[in-house]
């Protein structure tokens, strides 16, 4: 098939399951491409000279070539080429805002014939390479002596223990929680990735000869400096887990929770753990009131997922309006679909009830400011403009920081930012510890899962470095080969 089919043919997007029938559950709500979806779709790439999707997307896929080879009906080799920059494609397929990304820097999309279904394709093409066998364990050509110890099982970690063990090295990857994914299995819900999906990667590892150590918390269950001292080098992946709370009157109330803590509760469930009803029972929005408070994906993620456990309404309070909103549009669009209805230009300012039981939660209207030199809009309050919404359960999705390290690990020599992320050496990703490595959001703070994921596959490249360089060729081995030499 013809690339460049833009002209006569229209962008169409996966079949999706209507809202009525995907809220009675947590399946994903896209279906994948079929063959015959798929190729059309991607012959709608117009080739561009200059492609601005790839430069729009963190990674550097090679999106118009591998569009190209699924156009042309050459499935596994536009697989192939789209794994060679990505470690989990069909993950980011997914849960990438590919609107603020590549399909939202594609140029068929700023020229008004609408953005090629990138994402879809991706996911595609990844879901066909599992389901035909094209993705075997890694069989690196030669196996390396040196250990590298990672710290968290998220995608970051994931795709440097990709990258790493495919170079040969020895592999160990040591989490807190029971299962591989980090935030890709306990932090996303279902409806946006299928746990399947992420454990076939971790599986994947495994039978690579990744080594898991999980249920173990670095500091307590063993420490830092024994991590050092078995592995030939170390890299801290363990992204952000501390939520930012609210700072207004009574949100000390237990009604008052975690977006962090509320989902990885709803995904627990969803692997079959039993809630223990006095210390968990919070945490579920059955029958409840909801109020989420919040404008990124996570607090998408809370009111979907507020919706299917059976609230009895769901809110989003967010202090600005949908244009500045800095969630992906389409899960503001899937949300509004499944009946969350959103507080615009609203900021909260007490919360209602008392220490055992929240009432509501008291909002302040706003309004935006005009425009300053770069074009940003303040926000400022309206006087006398408040209301009150009722709510049972109030739920805290303000964003992530980093845990304290240092302390953490027992090791004060791990410098921080000001923002409490990990200090890296510029252009590297090398902490101030030697042999210590770190990346992805405990580097750059919250952010994307394809950022984690291109971050992991650098840093594995410069632990590579390092291990192959510095490790191996002491710092003063060409002055001991002089001293030889005149012996």
């Amino acid at each position: 098939m013809d690339t460049n089919r833009f002209v006569i043919e229209v962008k169409k997007t996966p079949a999706k399951s209507d809202a009525k029938t995907r809220t009675g559950n947590f399946n994903e709500i896209y279906a994948d491409f079929t063959p015959t979806q798929a190729s059309h779709q991607a012959s709608r790439c117009a080739q561009c000279g200059v492609p601005f999707c790839q430069h729009g997307c963190p990674l550097s896929n090679n999106i118009p070539d591998w569009l190209r080879l699924t156009a042309e009906g050459r499935p596994q080799e536009a697989w192939e080429l789209s794994s060679a920059t990505s470690t989990l494609p069909e993950i980011c397929g997914r849960i990438c805002p590919q609107d603020r990304l590549c399909e939202g820097s594609c140029v068929l999309e700023q020229s008004g014939w609408q953005n090629v279904t990138i994402g879809s394709v991706e996911r595609y093409l990844g879901d066909m390479a599992f389901e035909n066998g094209w993705i075997e364990p890694i069989k690196p050509e030669v196996e390396r002596a040196q250990s590298i110890g990672i710290i968290g099982a998220g995608p970051a970690g994931i795709a440097a223990a990709d990258r790493l063990r495919t170079l040969g090295y020895k592999v160990t990857i040591y989490d807190r929680y029971d299962r591989a994914g980090g935030l890709l299995v306990y932090g996303i819900p279902s409806f946006k990735l299928e746990k399947h999906v992420v454990a076939r990667r971790t599986d994947r590892l495994a039978a690579s000869g990744v080594e898991y150590v999980l249920n173990c918390d670095i500091g307590n269950d063993v420490s830092f400096e024994e991590l050092r001292e078995k592995h030939d080098a170390i890299l801290i992946a363990t992204g952000v887990y501390k939520g930012r709370a609210l700072s207004v009157p009574g949100c000390g109330s237990k009604g008052v929770v975690a977006a962090l803590d509320y989902l990885t509760m709803s995904n627990r469930q969803g692997f079959g753990y039993e809630v223990e009803p006095a210390a968990e029972a919070h945490l579920d929005a059955k029958g409840k009131t909801v109020v989420v408070i919040g404008g990124g994906d996570t607090a998408m993620d809370c009111v979907r997922t507020a919706i299917r456990q059976g609230a009895r309404s769901v809110s989003c309070v967010y202090r600005r309006d949908r244009a500045n909103m800095p969630g992906s549009d389409r899960e503001v669009a899937n949300a509004e679909e499944e009946g969350v209805r959103f507080e615009w230009l609203s900021a909260p300012k007490a919360v209602l009830g008392d220490a055992e039981t929240v009432t509501g939660l008291k909002i302040q209207r706003m309004r935006l400011t005009t425009p300053d030199a770069q074009g940003r809009q303040g926000i400022e309050d309206i006087a006398g403009a408040e209301s009150d919404l009722p709510a049972d359960l109030i739920i805290e999705a303000l964003g992530f920081e980093p845990e304290n390290m240092p302390v953490m690990f027992n090791e004060p020599r791990l410098e921080v930012t000001r923002w409490g992320t990990i200090k890296v050496h510029a252009g590297e990703f090398r902490t101030m510890v030697d042999g210590v490595f770190a990346a992805g959001d405990i580097v750059r703070g919250a952010s994307l899962v394809v950022w984690a994921v291109r971050e992991g596959q650098d840093a594995a490249a410069d632990i590579h470095h390092y291990l192959q360089t510095e490790l191996l060729v002491p710092a003063n081995a060409n002055e001991e080969l002089q001293l030889g030499a005149a012996e």
